[in-house]
C-alpha cells in the first residue's frame, strides 16, 4: 500500500507546480478542507488515516490531535510560520515536523513589505480610486514623502526583517533602525541599521514600522495600546508576519486619534475576513490576502520543500527544514 498525504486548507500547494503529481507517484493524495477553528479530536478522526498531512495557516494541531491521531508520523508546513502546530506535543507523541526554510521565502516577502509601505506612504490605492471617481484635479491631496528621508523602524531582525532592511538601506538610502533581542547588534550594523534598546525606542523613532517577528507569547500583540501611545504621530504600521501581532483594537484607536496615518497589512488576526471587517472601512488601510510569498519562485521553492521532505523520509535520507525530530519517532503504518 502507498503512503497517505493529506493536503489540508491550502489553496496553494501544487496550484503552480507539479508537486502534487510527482507525490502521487509514491502516494495517495487527497486535498481536505475543515474549519479553521475545528477541535483537536476532530481534526484528528479527520485525518485518520493519513501518513504526511501538509499544513496551511489553519487549523491548530494541538495536544488533542497528537493524542488521538496516531497515523501522522509528520506534518509539514507549507510556509515558515508554526505558530499553529503545538511542537512540545509534536515531540512528545513522536511527529516530526517540517517547514520551510526561511531563505526560500525572503526575497518574495521582503518585497512586498516594501511594496506595502511604499503603497501606504504614497497613497497608491487611495490615489486610484480618486481616479476611477473622476477626481483627478484633486491629486494635490496625495502629496507625500520621499521614503529616503525617513526614518523606517524593523520589529524583527532575521531572515526577512534583515532583506527589507538591505532593499531600503542599498536602493533608497533611507535610514533604518531595529529591534531584535535575538540578533546581535554587530549584524544589524554590518547592513548600515541602528539597533535600538526595545519596541518603545522603535515607535517613538519610527517614520513607519514593519514587523518581521515570529509570533510567540511574548509577541502577541506586540502593538498594542501602550507601544502606540509612545509611537512618533503619523506613523505607518506594515504587517506582513502574523495578524495577531497587532492589537487591531488599539490599531483603529490609534488611527482614530490620528497617531497612525495609514497602515498596510498583509496578514489580519483571525483570517481571512470578510467585507464587514472593521479595518476594511478605512480608506488609509490596505489589505492584502496573506500573499508576500505569492510568487512563482517561491512557490516552487517551498513546494520542492515539502516534496523532497516527504521523498527523503521515505528513503530514510537527511530532511531540510525539519524542526520538530523526536528521538522516538513514530513508525508509518501501511495496511
Amino acid at each position: 500500500m502507498k503512503p497517505r498525504v493529506a493536503i489540508v486548507n491550502s489553496k496553494s500547494f501544487g496550484r503552480f507546480t507539479d508537486a502534487v503529481s510527482r507525490l502521487a507517484k509514491r502516494c495517495i493524495v487527497d486535498q481536505i478542507e475543515v474549519a479553521k477553528n475545528i477541535l483537536g479530536k476532530e481534526l484528528a478522526e479527520k485525518l485518520s488515516g493519513y501518513h504526511f498531512v501538509i499544513a496551511s495557516v489553519t487549523p491548530r494541531y494541538g495536544e488533542d490531535f497528537f493524542k488521538t491521531n496516531s497515523d501522522v508520523v509528520m506534518i509539514l508546513r507549507h510556509g515558515i510560520g508554526l505558530d499553529n502546530v503545538d511542537l512540545k506535543a509534536a515531540e512528545e507523541h513522536g511527529v516530526k515536523i517540517v517547514a520551510v526554510p526561511g531563505y526560500k521565502e525572503r526575497e518574495a516577502v521582503a518585497e512586498h513589505a516594501v511594496a506595502l509601505m511604499l503603497s501606504a506612504l504614497r497613497r497608491v490605492v487611495e490615489a486610484n480610486d480618486s481616479v476611477r471617481k473622476g477626481e483627478w484635479q484633486e491629486r494635490a491631496r496625495f502629496v507625500s514623502r520621499n521614503i529616503s528621508s525617513l526614518t523606517i523602524g524593523i520589529l524583527g531582525f532575521g531572515n526577512i526583517g534583515s532583506k527589507v532592511a538591505e532593499i531600503l538601506r542599498k536602493g533608497f538610502g533611507a535610514k533604518v533602525i531595529a529591534y531584535d533581542p535575538y540578533v546581535q547588534e554587530v549584524k544589524m550594523r554590518a547592513l548600515g541599521v541602528d539597533p535600538v534598546k526595545s519596541v518603545a525606542e522603535l515607535m517613538a523613532e519610527s517614520d513607519i514600522v514593519t514587523l518581521h517577528t515570529n509570533l510567540t507569547p511574548e509577541t502577541y500583540h506586540i502593538v498594542s495600546r501602550e507601544t502606540l501611545k509612545g509611537a512618533r504621530r503619523g506613523i505607518i504600521v506594515v504587517n506582513t508576519a502574523r495578524g495577531e501581532l497587532i492589537d487591531q483594537d488599539a490599531l483603529v484607536e490609534a488611527l482614530e486619534k490620528g497617531i497612525v496615518s495609514a497602515a498596510a497589512l498583509d496578514v489580519v488576526e483571525n483570517e481571512p475576513i470578510g467585507l464587514e471587517h472593521p479595518l476594511l472601512k478605512y480608506s488609509n488601510i490596505v489589505v492584502t490576502p496573506h500573499i508576500a510569498a505569492y510568487t512563482l519562485e517561491a512557490l516552487a521553492a517551498m513546494d520542492e520543500t515539502i516534496v523532497e521532505a516527504i521523498f527523503n523520509y521515505l528513503d530514510e535520507k537527511p530532511i531540510e527544514g525539519i524542526v520538530v525530530d523526536p528521538m522516538k519517532c513514530r513508525k508509518l503504518k501501511l495496511g
